[in-house]
């Protein structure tokens, strides 16, 4: 996925390189931008870059959650609903981490509350 020079020229090799696609994003970037058709999971595959011990799992996680559809080979985008929910979360996530910077999971399990403190 490209990113903007000002983004490449401003952010860290490291940064960059947490800010990787997971493959249910690969797999939704290019579905979104093939509404209009279904494709085998092959093809998914080969335009994703997926490995293929993985298309499998991302693509039934994706349906369970109403983001793709199945029918028997194919697999095309979801109702739209489903599509537009996932898409607006998307952007917002990644708008406020290039606005305030990736969350540290670490940094936040310290100051998180221990159940058993309540």
């Amino acid at each position: 996925m490209p990113i903007d020079i000002d983004t490449f020229e401003s952010t860290t090799a490291d940064q960059l390189e947490q800010n990787e696609p997971t493959n249910a994003d690969r797999v939704m970037q290019f579905l979104t931008t093939h509404p209009d058709q279904a494709f085998t999971q092959s093809e998914i595959r080969d335009a994703t870059g997926v490995k293929a011990g993985s298309i499998s799992v991302v693509l039934s996680r994706l349906e369970e959650r109403g983001l793709v559809r199945h029918k028997g080979t194919y697999w095309a985008l979801g109702e739209d609903d489903d599509v537009a929910a996932y898409a607006g979360i998307a952007e917002s996530t990644r708008t406020a981490n290039e606005r305030f910077g990736e969350e540290d999971m670490d940094e936040w399990l310290d100051h998180a509350v221990d159940e058993g403190d309540e």
